[in-house]
């Protein structure tokens, strides 16, 4: 190709990959509003639609159940549509799910329909690194850091203005309002299929003008200790993560806290995961071997569980804080699938296997962790039982830090 074909094709390049770059990020701002505008409310809802701790154990299990289940099939859904039409998909089911749950009559049709709602995120879970991936190879560290400090925002903001939208308009439309989100979503992903028609599967680093990757196939992942150390690392973060989005309002309400601090304190444990967000990708990227920001994230980890447990009420920003700080390795996680492997199909093949079964485990933490509350009469066992995920995560983290790529390792 000649410098001036080059020059001829960059605008529409340009605008190819702006239109993408929009649609990861609006994407990334949808993929766990779902999941955090609901927790601060389930007081409320429990009341309205008469249910009680139990229910709250399943719904929090919901969100990583159905992550899980959708993780280990969007690598089949994506051989049949290809990744940008997986993510049209994903954004259409997340959008008609959050609207719809906000009519719910009863228990049975808010979970059901929050489970639509979590399918589509559960396959923008996975769709999103490969996507990034293939159109971004040349900024992995950029828009990394970008897609999933909005995935950190959806975090953040959602359970902030839950109580507040709650009281001036009720829950329904608390939790209804987050679908105008999905809809902004799909848009751009709209455009995309529509401008990619037929050519789904094709490597969009040779049309960028960079050198042509081999679109290798996944090979045996389950026989690489790398991809079994993303798994246990990934794992981990999530059960802890889910486990807090899910009881630490009711831990701190314990405690003598007000529904709204409570709240609150959710908002604040997003916001620390976003901080994290903005420094974790970029240092994976610059760093051979990122282990020591593991050791630091389970450092934070049982910091903020100790004081969580001793002092809920004095000091409470700050364990949540701490706590929300070791939230880093997700964002690791998410990173190094793209820096540990060497092309698209690889980066989806790994985000596959590492989401698919790190929800599995994770989807046991809120219904467990509200179990052994029950069981034990405390929260002294469940956090404890946190602290030795912190020790699985030191264990996964060390293997999959590691300087080698996915390809070599099996």
């Amino acid at each position: 190709m000649t410098e001036a074909d080059v020059r001829s094709r960059a605008p529409h390049l340009f605008r190819g990959r702006v239109l993408v770059f929009a649609a990861i990020i609006v994407s990334a701002l949808t993929l766990r509003a779902a999941v955090t505008s609901i927790s601060p409310l389930f007081g409320r809802i429990g009341a309205d639609l008469h249910f009680g701790s139990a229910v709250v154990g399943l719904v929090g299990m919901l969100p990583p159940a159905m992550f899980a289940v959708f993780g280990l099939l969007t690598p089949i859904i994506v051989k049949r549509t290809g990744l940008e039409r997986a993510a049209l998909i994903a954004m259409t089911l997340t959008t008609i799910g959050m609207a719809t749950r906000a009519f719910a009559p009863g228990t049975a049709s808010l979970l059901g329909l929050s489970a639509i709602a979590l399918a589509g995120m559960g396959i923008g879970n996975v769709v999103i690194p490969p996507l990034v991936k293939r159109y971004f190879s040349d900024r992995l560290a950029v828009v990394s850091t970008l897609y999933i400090c909005a995935l950190q925002i959806s975090t953040m903001v959602p359970p902030l203005l839950a109580v507040p939208v709650a009281e001036a308009h009720g829950w329904r439309i608390s939790i209804g309002v987050w679908s105008l989100v999905g809809v902004a979503a799909a848009v751009p992903w709209l455009g995309v299929v529509l401008a990619r028609r037929g050519r789904d599967t094709e490597d969009v680093s040779a049309e960028a003008g960079s050198a042509a990757v081999h679109e290798a196939g996944p090979g045996k992942i389950w026989r690489s200790s790398l991809a079994w150390g993303m798994v246990c690392m990934f794992a981990m973060t999530s059960f802890i993560t889910y486990s807090m989005l899910t009881w630490l309002p009711t831990i701190l309400t314990d405690a003598g806290i007000d529904e709204a601090l409570a709240g609150a304190s959710v908002a604040a444990f997003g916001a620390m995961g976003l901080i994290s967000s903005l420094v974790a990708p970029s240092l994976c990227a610059r760093l051979r071997n990122p282990f020591g920001l593991v050791v630091a994230a389970a450092v934070f980890y049982l910091v903020g569980f100790a004081g969580l447990y001793f002092s809920p009420t004095s000091g409470t920003v700050l364990w949540v804080c701490f706590i929300g700080l070791g939230t880093m390795t997700f964002p690791m996680s998410l990173t190094l699938i793209n820096l540990r492997t060497r092309t698209p199909a690889g980066s989806s093949g790994l985000s596959g296997f590492t989401q698919g079964l790190g929800y599995v485990v994770s989807a046991t933490g809120p219904l467990s962790f509200g179990l052994l509350h029950t069981l034990s009469g405390g929260w002294a066992v469940p956090i404890l039982v946190l602290t030795g995920c912190v020790a699985v995560l030191l264990v996964g983290g060390f293997f999959c830090c590691r300087p080698r790529m996915l390809e070599d390792t099996w």
